[in-house]
This record gives structure tokens, C-alpha cells and sequence, in this order.
């Protein structure tokens, strides 16, 4: 496996002067480029002997790859793109810090790529970011990963990917399952059980259903649309407080609107949690420091980011990654101050 070895004169590792190439590498440690190369881009195809003595040999001279070099043998950069279209900051640093957790020592580098998922350009947009970077694969949260136009753009560009959704998708090897309607059921029947009836909901399918099970409806005018950001939050809670019969609990789909929904309700002069119950998602850091503190429901974001790029970089470490040991991942709601029995 570790191929001829090269017999040289000169005792000394380099000259002086000279930065070190993989050429030396391989005169030093005794075994083929190719061999060494392996050892760089992390092939499981290598014998761990083998292993530690190029790694050795690759400290001992500084040697340093030329990351163009590599990308150029693999016809890929070693960028993993992240797309996303999350406009929560803190949501969107939770992922990546996941996705470096995976990455730190294989070699590989990620680049962000925000966008707009209503944009008339997006695919446009995509092909160019992807082509341009060459990029060794691609991670997208939702609802980025919900747009199956994409998937059969990344598809077509021959570009691994994994997607995150709250259900399943696609095949095992390009998903990681968020199960997003068992925390929302959760936060529905935490609502229903402290006797509320009148529950609004700023968007998602495991609430209403859930609701449904106790018997509670929910109104047309009670399920409106956000745009996961604190000023929707804000309206969403000015037209829903507005009704003629306003909602006594009101469920948003992330933690920023839910904050929003607080700020309408001060707005208008209500008493929190007393007049007003709010449950909130994602569990961010913030929730446990607004006032009253929020109910929420938390996902292991950093860990979501963390799997997906496991996913990833499993064929590149010679591991199938429908096989991998995942945890399956379960919502779970973190009951604080925001929500009250109803009066």
C-alpha cells in the first residue's frame, strides 16, 4: 500500500531555503505521492502504520498543501456550502458551529450562502454560487431544504447534498429528520391543558393537529403567516390582537416572532403573561432572557448542523451514511414564565 520507496542522497530533509513538497514527503516517509496525498485528503485507504509516519513526516517538515492542488485532483474544492434562507442570526450561527464541529480536521472549509427563497433569480443564483466555488457538497436548513426545485438543480450540477426538515424528504443518506411536529404538538397540548381555547398559531401542521386531537379548533383567522424575524413577529401579533375575539395563546414557529408577539402585546398595553400566553420555537439563547421568560420549544440546533455535515463527509471517510448512528432527533418543550392558565 505504501508503494516504492525513493532512495535519496542528500541527508538533510529539504535544502535550505526550500518550502517542502509532496515530493519530499513521500522521499522522506518512504512511500509513493499518491500515497501521500491519501494521507492529506483522509482516505480510509490507508494502512494507520503508514498513516502516522506520513503525518510525522508532514509535521516534522511544515509541509503545507496547496488546497488548489487538491481541489484540482478531486475536480471539487474542499468548500462545503451552506444555502440557506433563515433570517434568524443566532438560528443560522447555531448551524454552522454543527457543521464546523464536523469538519474540524478533515481538511474542508465552509462557506456561507444566504438567500431568498422567493427570489426570481434563486436558481440562477444557486448554479452560480456552486459552479463558481466548486464545491465538495452542500447543507441546507429549512426551509431552504423543503425546495425540491433546488434538490434537482444540485442534482443536475452532480453536487452532493443534505438536507434538514422536519420530515422526511428524501433518501435516509441525504436527510437528518428535525421531527419539528412532535415539539410543536407538545406546545399544543401544554396550551390546551392550562385551559386555553382561543389559540392562534403563527404557522405549523403538528399544532393545529394536535389542537385538533383536544377537540380545539383552529379558526382561519387564528393561523396567519410569518417570516421567522422579530418585525413579523410584531405584526403578526398587532393583526392577531386586533380580532374581535383575540386568541387568549398564541404558538409561533421561532423564538424572534414569538419576541415579536411580546413586543405588539406591550404595544397595546397588556399585561404579560396575564393577559397574553405565548409559546415560542427553537429554544435560542434569548428565551431564557426576555421577561417573562419564554416557553419554548428546543431543538439540538448545533447538533442538526453537526449530523447533516457527518452525512456529508461519510463516503469521503469510506462510511455509508444511511448507515451512520445518528440519535433520532426529538423536540422538546422547556416550560418557563410565558404561559399561564387561562382566565
Amino acid at each position: 500500500m505504501g508503494g516504492a520507496a525513493l532512495a535519496h542522497d542528500d541527508p538533510r530533509p529539504v535544502k535550505p531555503g526550500k518550502r517542502a513538497t509532496i515530493n519530499d514527503v513521500a522521499r522522506i516517509a518512504e512511500v509513493s505521492k499518491k500515497t501521500v496525498s491519501r494521507v492529506i485528503n483522509q482516505s480510509p485507504f490507508v494502512r494507520e502504520d503508514t498513516r502516522e509516519r506520513v503525518n510525522a513526516v508532514i509535521k516534522e517538515l511544515g509541509f503545507i498543501p496547496d488546497p488548489q492542488a487538491r481541489g484540482l485532483a478531486f475536480r471539487r474544492s474542499f468548500l462545503v456550502g451552506m444555502i440557506y434562507d433563515n433570517p434568524s442570526p443566532t438560528y443560522v450561527v447555531n448551524m454552522q458551529q454543527g457543521v464546523l464541529d464536523a469538519l474540524k480536521g478533515s481538511g474542508l472549509e465552509l462557506v456561507v450562502h444566504p438567500c431568498q427563497r422567493t427570489s426570481p433569480t434563486l436558481l440562477e443564483d444557486i448554479r452560480g454560487f456552486v459552479e463558481r466555488q466548486r464545491l465538495f457538497g452542500v447543507i441546507m436548513p429549512p426551509s431552504m431544504s423543503e425546495d425540491e426545485n433546488v434538490i434537482a438543480l444540485l442534482k443536475e450540477l452532480d453536487t452532493p447534498y443534505v438536507r434538514i426538515a422536519s420530515v422526511a424528504l428524501d433518501e435516509p443518506q441525504a436527510m437528518v429528520v428535525t421531527n419539528d411536529w412532535i415539539g410543536a404538538a407538545e406546545a399544543a397540548y401544554h396550551l390546551a391543558d392550562l385551559g386555553h381555547r382561543r389559540i392562534a398559531l403563527v404557522r405549523g401542521k403538528g399544532f393545529s393537529d394536535a389542537l385538533a386531537e383536544r377537540g380545539i379548533p383552529l379558526p382561519p383567522e387564528y393561523d396567519i403567516y410569518g417570516a421567522y424575524t422579530f418585525e413579523s413577529g410584531i405584526e403578526a401579533g398587532h393583526q392577531l390582537l386586533s380580532l374581535p375575539e383575540p386568541p387568549t395563546a398564541i404558538f409561533t414557529l421561532n423564538d424572534d416572532m414569538a419576541i415579536g408577539v411580546m413586543q405588539a402585546a406591550r404595544d397595546r398595553g397588556l399585561e404579560l403573561p396575564r393577559d397574553l400566553s405565548i409559546v415560542g420555537f427553537d429554544d435560542l439563547p434569548m428565551a431564557a432572557r426576555v421577561w417573562p421568560n419564554l416557553t419554548s420549544v428546543r431543538l439540538p440546533i448545533r447538533d442538526m448542523g453537526r449530523m447533516a455535515a457527518e452525512k456529508l463527509l461519510a463516503p469521503m471517510r469510506g462510511i455509508d451514511p444511511a448507515q451512520l448512528k445518528q440519535p433520532t432527533i426529538r423536540p422538546a418543550l422547556i416550560v418557563r414564565k410565558s404561559a399561564l392558565p387561562a382566565a
